[in-house]
């Protein structure tokens, strides 16, 4: 429904609109393009228009390119069998997740810690769920192409240009729960640098950055549906970010990540 934001000052802000689009059931080999016009078209919202920002769930966007597995036609290996002893995993998924990963990590009952792409993730984003019986879920191949090509599909059947975010669920160190995490951005920044800007004292901010891709998924996460609502996507209204040619995802080396360095800490002990 329409939220209402509000200035430090208590003026109210524009309104905007954070609606779930609901789709038919995506298989391989869909345009996710079409089904989300037709679900935004008979969703609250009613249409795309210029500025939205779509936000798709991962396992729609993987689903649709045929990113599927099914764990039968999985042969583990001798470091799949040892991993799948040590953390309660069939040892199935475990070689899945060793193929998807960059390096393992370590990992706890039931899920392995590992790094894919430059970012820290439990099992490689391996899923099962929302996928068909006895299969996994991968991760979309090339995220940031995944999310230009919707964008670009999106304005050319609708004439206006949006932001186009692919969005994941991660839980985070010490917290209970799950959030939304943008793995992909189209359109729009991923990140708005707030350095040198004054804090209510006046004094310059010297590290924010604002986190704007992850936000926005973490807020469509709120009306999109983690079971079997059929809401892999929201459409976010009102925001007033420019839409431009800005692609991917701002990512920081592991070095200067404080997780990672303690991580990097304790392995070396």
């Amino acid at each position: 429904g329409y939220q209402d934001g509000i200035t430090d000052g208590g003026e109210s802000m524009t309104s905007f609109l954070t609606v779930g689009i609901k789709t038919r059931i995506i298989c391989e080999g869909d345009n996710l393009a079409e089904a989300l016009v037709e679900g935004i078209t008979q969703s609250e919202a009613g249409y795309l228009a210029e500025g939205d920002i779509i936000v798709v769930a991962e396992s729609a966007v993987a689903t649709s390119e045929g990113r599927i597995v099914r764990l039968d036609s999985v042969i583990p290996g001798h470091d799949s069998l040892i991993l799948g002893a040590k953390y309660g995993i069939d040892p199935r998924l475990a070689e899945v997740v060793r193929t998807e990963s960059d390096e393992i990590i370590g990992g706890i009952p039931g899920h392995l810690l590992c790094m894919k792409g430059g970012t820290l993730l439990p099992n490689a984003g391996v899923d099962a769920s929302n996928a068909p019986p006895g299969c996994v879920v991968l991760l979309p191949r090339d995220p940031d192409r995944s999310a230009r090509d919707i964008r670009d599909e999106l304005e050319s059947r609708t004439g206006v240009r949006t932001g186009v975010i692919i969005a994941d669920s991660r839980t985070h160190a010490m917290r209970s729960g799950c959030s939304g995490v943008a793995i992909a951005c189209s359109g729009i920044p991923s990140v708005i640098d707030a350095r040198g800007e004054p804090d209510l004292f006046g004094r310059p901010l010297e590290v924010t950055k604002k986190a704007l891709a992850d936000n926005i998924a973490s807020a469509a996460e709120i009306v999109m549906g983690e079971a079997a609502e059929s809401t892999p996507a929201a459409l976010i209204r009102g925001l007033g970010i420019p839409i431009g040619d800005q692609e991917g995802i701002d990512s920081i080396a592991a070095e200067n990540c404080l997780f990672m360095g303690l991580l990097a800490g304790l392995k070396g002990k």
